[in-house]
């Protein structure tokens, strides 16, 4: 072989890759910058709680730095704005008490928004490894608004993810007469 069909094949090789290094390349860029990055790694979003709205709802900074405003899927607390209902104040007091300041992992479900624009999400304490009920029971928050009295189910499809298990720790709450239970 010559030497000169050495460097022609070379030439060709080389021009066969640069293509494909290119399209690579782009396809890192795209992956980066069109909102796929490391908070969304697996189906939970990391985030750390900044503010307590009410006892269903937060704001968060997500590991980009991005705010967003969370409502709890599968919960409804009493309201505070507007007249306050019964033991909204004492929702949002626990919310802020159990989630200030502090890192959660958000689980999202068929729909990820509602009409208000909010990130609906299943709020998670520490990360799930098998989502048991007991499980669900010691490190989901949703569950605990409705174990504690603080929450009533709401179930408003089609994020239904949980929502028999959720009328279930409605109904062990109800018949402890815990939280708004118990008025």
């Amino acid at each position: 072989m010559r030497r000169e069909d050495g460097v022609n094949a070379r030439r060709v090789r080389r021009k066969k890759i640069i293509p494909w290094l290119f399209i690579t390349f782009l396809s890192l860029i795209a992956y980066k910058f069109l909102g796929f990055n490391s908070e969304q790694a697996g189906p939970f979003l990391e985030a750390k709680v900044q503010e307590v709205i009410d006892g269903d709802t937060v704001i968060v900074v997500l590991g980009s730095g991005r705010e967003e405003k969370v409502r709890f899927i599968g919960v409804n607390t009493p309201e505070i704005s507007g007249e306050i209902q019964p033991y909204g104040l004492e929702a949002k007091a626990y919310t802020k008490r159990r989630l200030q300041g502090r890192r959660i992992y958000l689980e999202l479900d068929t729909a990820e928004r509602d009409k208000y624009g909010r990130l609906l999400a299943y709020v998670w304490l520490e990360r799930p490894q098998n989502k048991s009920l007991p499980e669900i029971r010691a490190k989901m928050f949703n569950a605990e608004l409705l174990l504690e009295g603080y929450a009533q189910v709401m179930t408003v499809p089609p994020n239904v993810k949980y929502a028999e298990i959720f009328k279930q720790l409605e109904k062990e709450a109800r018949n402890a007469r815990k939280g708004l239970w118990g008025l």
